[in-house]
Parts: C-alpha cells; sequence; structure tokens
C-alpha cells in the first residue's frame, strides 16, 4: 500500500461518497472534515508525518482508540461528540471496506470499536442574569467585541445550533415586519425564527459596518471567512469566563453554544410556550426530545406539586422478617 493510498481514498470519500453518491448536507461534511482535521493533528504529533504522507495502515484500531482518548482527556470533550466523531471515522472505514477489498480486515477491525455509554445529565442553561452578564462580557468599542455581543445575543433568543449560527448569510436575515433568520437544519430542513425588536436593532447596526455582500458570512473572522465552530466555543468561554466575574454563578456552568440553545429554550418554556411549538422552534423532529425540557425546571415541578393533594397515609418504614432480605435491604 502506497503512501497517497490515504490520501486519495479519503478524498474519494468526501467528493464520490458524501457529496455525489449520498449527497450529505454541508453540516455532515462540515463535521466529517473537522473529524479528520483532529485525526490529522493528532498523528502529527504521534507519528511525525503530514497527513499526505500517512499509510492506511497506521491508523489501526490502537491508534484510533488513542485519538478517542484524546479528544475526552486532552480536548475535554463528551462522550457525546466523542461517539460522534467515532461515527465519522466508521463512515470511512466502512466506505474503504467496500471499494479496497485487500482492507476489509482492517476495516473490519475498526467497525467494531463501540460507541460509549454515557449518562444523560440534567440540561445546563442560564438563568436571566447569567444570560445577561453573558451579553455584557464583550467590549462594544472594538470590532471584535460588537460581533461577539451580536452573536451571543442572537445565540440565546435564536437557540440556533453552532454550525447553524456559523452558517448564516447575509440574505438569511430578513428585516422589516416578521423579522427573522432562516437556517438549514439536521436533515436539511429549512426553518425560520423570529427576531425581538432588540435583536433585530444590534443586527441592523452590526451588519451596517460591513459590506452588503448577501453571500457573505454574518459573523466572520477578522479575514472574512466563516467562523469555525471551535472559534465559536471558544469566544463564548472566553466571555463566560469574563461574565463570571460579575456573576460568579457562572463559574459553576459549562457554557457553550449548546446551553445557549438550551437557555433559549427554558426562556420559551418559562414564558407559557407549548413544547410542540418549541420543537418547531429548535427545529426537532418531535416533541419528545423538547421533553427533556420540562425536566429541567425545578420551578414547573414545584408549580406542579402545589396542585397536588396529601394522601393521608401515615408512612410507615419497611421492616423484613427474613434475614435475607434484611441483609439486601442494608445494600
Amino acid at each position: 500500500m502506497n503512501a497517497s493510498s490515504l490520501s486519495s481514498l479519503l478524498q474519494r470519500f468526501f467528493t464520490d461518497r458524501l457529496l455525489k453518491q449520498m449527497g450529505a448536507s454541508s453540516q455532515t461534511v462540515s463535521s466529517y472534515r473537522d473529524t479528520f482535521r483532529l485525526l490529522f493533528q493528532f498523528a502529527a504529533d504521534q507519528i511525525g508525518r503530514e497527513p499526505s504522507k500517512l499509510h492506511m495502515e497506521e491508523l489501526d484500531v490502537s491508534f484510533l482508540e488513542k485519538f478517542l482518548e484524546h479528544l475526552e482527556i486532552k480536548r475535554h470533550n463528551c462522550a457525546r461528540t466523542r461517539n460522534n466523531r467515532l461515527s465519522a471515522l466508521k463512515a470511512f472505514f466502512r466506505y474503504v471496506s467496500f471499494t479496497e477489498p485487500a482492507l476489509a480486515m482492517h476495516c473490519q477491525r475498526i467497525l467494531v470499536i463501540p460507541s460509549k455509554r454515557y449518562e444523560h445529565g440534567p440540561v445546563e442553561f442560564l438563568t436571566e442574569e447569567e444570560t445577561a452578564a453573558l451579553i455584557a462580557a464583550p467590549d462594544p468599542r472594538t470590532w471584535i467585541g460588537r460581533r461577539d455581543q451580536t452573536i451571543l445575543l442572537v445565540a440565546v433568543q435564536t437557540g440556533l445550533r453552532n454550525s447553524e449560527i456559523t452558517a448564516l448569510r447575509r440574505e438569511d436575515v430578513e428585516f422589516g415586519t416578521g423579522a427573522h433568520v432562516r437556517c438549514q437544519g439536521k436533515g436539511r430542513k429549512m426553518r425560520c425564527t423570529p427576531l425581538r425588536p432588540d435583536v433585530v436593532a444590534m443586527l441592523k447596526e452590526w451588519l451596517s459596518l460591513r459590506d452588503d455582500n448577501p453571500h457573505d458570512p454574518v459573523f466572520p473572522t477578522t479575514r472574512g471567512t466563516r467562523l469555525s465552530a471551535d472559534a465559536l466555543q471558544r469566544l463564548i468561554t472566553r466571555h463566560a469566563v469574563s461574565a463570571s466575574q460579575s456573576c460568579p454563578s457562572l463559574k459553576e456552568k459549562t457554557v457553550t453554544p449548546h446551553t445557549l440553545r438550551h437557555s433559549a429554550a427554558m426562556n420559551l418554556l418559562q414564558h407559557g410556550v407549548d413544547l410542540s411549538v418549541i420543537a418547531l422552534w429548535l427545529g426537532h423532529e418531535s416533541t419528545e426530545t423538547t421533553q427533556i425540557y420540562l425536566h429541567a425546571d425545578m420551578r414547573l415541578k414545584e408549580q406542579a406539586l402545589a396542585h397536588t393533594t396529601g394522601s393521608g397515609l401515615v408512612p410507615v418504614r419497611y421492616r423484613p422478617s427474613d434475614p435475607l432480605l434484611t441483609f439486601l435491604e442494608s445494600l
């Protein structure tokens, strides 16, 4: 197997398999691309060679498991993100197993790497005070500060995903009556999200500072290119740390783009918006996904408890009579 095989196979995977045969969405392509960027950065540190000079055989089970461990330990990725990266790798090696029979056994060993199980913890979201502190953290006197402040305000009001925010173009923003932003979410579903008057005002001011090219990203880098997912994560983390100086409760929370998405959903729920509407707002497939927000808000549960009545029964502690049952009860 020559050194160019990995390079040619990966290019064919993206151009032929994902784009031509599957017609994968831009979000899927971006996610897979980021996975291999991270893999090649890790390989450069571990093996000391450029991506185009790597051999397929070097990407074996042992190496990929070390890469997945690196994502969790060094990059602090959660198990869900780790599993998403693994899915991208498996998609590539599944393609290779069909197109290169000589590598079938090599690929099969990789395809049986298990996804990691994880607990579904409570949804983390920001309170109104924490949200206000976060939005106030950037310095609006600078170009970057004004951009970041606009991003944060749009994120906490619309609940757009990381990829949806970074993919926004000037032509996706509509002002005037029924002001909204358009985005393409999961499953290539287009949706429109309304904008509050204060968000409209800040977006108008921000966009007035830039050229009116409809295809330009709404939130570019200093070079005018589209923000990466990592760049958005970093700027949110940076401002969350800054905001924690005035709002200490933020020190106890890990603030990510998805935290802001959860915050938008919780704000809607707390203002009496029906779950079915929130599901449409967020682009969920069904309201079952949106049920997590009901479990996250203790105030809603406390209100429900207030409407219940006592049973009138006096609680009696269960006392097993059998010694074996007593032992089991003590565990």
